[in-house]
């Protein structure tokens, strides 16, 4: 390839200047090197490019029938060239994001916002989903970053490092008229007998799985996997949820949040997922989230 790319610059400069040692010249190569790439193309076509005259070439038929091409493939080269180096620089290309529902609320758009700023010119796309949707997602090579809660314990897809970005707690959403609403905090025990409101069935794949390993075995009556659903049923008294407390600022005001009793708090691992090379673009952007986590870990309740 590097071949042919410097035989077709050869070509094209001896086409423009019509003679073999101005085209030298201009490419700041010795003749006899402008020669054999004109020659190696004239081999690779199997038709003569050039008519050798007493004074300087002229194209041939088959020269003239090249030519657009060749200039074709030089300026394709060139564009390639161009977009390879704004990868390098960020001021190109595309990160392919993805995140969990609640690091949506501040998380993820903090450090996109930040993103944006630094690096315009890269376009990102960003896909909502559960985590272990996300891990196989970087680890196919379908998304450059994820943010994602993995489980305790399960390592990551091969060829995907995780990168800890901070413990979250996780509160509980109370209606407001609710006997705790005014509570500094409660303990897990307290709610044990409260009609829970989850988004799945499954409750080791919802918010509920580190409430789990601490001991809650929840009464679970109604099932709803919007965050408008659930926190529109706490408001009507109808139970009591989990929330995040990354989407704490997010809650509707006739929710109450409590905090969870620092003994039993079910925090969440948060972490980027990233293939183990990751492109220029991946990288700045977990940085940016690694900034943004220190900065919302200190607000955090």
């Amino acid at each position: 390839m590097l071949l042919t790319h410097v035989s077709y610059e050869a070509f094209l400069a001896v086409a423009r200047t019509g003679s073999f040692t101005s085209a030298a010249r201009s490419l700041g190569y010795t003749q006899s090197a402008v020669s054999r790439q004109v020659r190696s193309l004239e081999e690779e076509w199997g038709a003569e490019l050039f008519e050798r005259l007493p004074r300087g070439v002229r194209l041939t038929e088959a020269g003239r029938v090249l030519l657009p091409h060749a200039e074709a493939v030089r300026n394709r080269l060139a564009a390639a060239r161009a977009e390879l180096a704004a990868l390098r620089t960020l001021n190109g290309g595309l990160l392919r994001l993805g995140a969990f529902s609640s690091a949506s609320a501040a998380l993820v758009p903090r450090a996109q916002a930040a993103f944006r700023k630094r690096h315009p010119g890269v376009v990102v796309t960003r896909v909502e989903g559960p985590s272990v949707k996300h891990l196989g997602l970087v680890a196919a090579g379908e998304e450059d970053l994820a943010v994602v809660t993995p489980a305790q314990g399960t390592p990551p897809p091969p060829g995907v490092t995780l990168h800890h970005l901070l413990d979250e707690p996780v509160l509980v959403a109370l209606e407001h008229r609710h006997p705790y609403a005014g509570r500094r905090d409660v303990r897990l025990a307290e709610l044990a007998d409260e009609e829970w409101i989850v988004g799945d069935e499954r409750l080791e794949d919802t918010l509920f799985r580190p409430a789990l390993e601490a001991g809650l075995r929840p009464r679970t009556g109604l099932l709803a996997q919007d965050w408008i659903a659930k926190l529109g049923a706490v408001a009507a008294g109808l139970g009591v949820t989990l929330v995040p407390a990354l989407a704490a600022a997010s809650v509707r005001p006739d929710v109450t949040l409590v905090t969870i009793h620092p003994e039993d708090v079910p925090y969440r691992r948060i972490c980027a997922a990233a293939p183990s090379t990751p492109t220029a673009a991946a990288k700045a952007f977990l940085t940016l989230l690694r900034e943004t986590a220190e900065e919302l870990s200190k607000e955090l309740p």
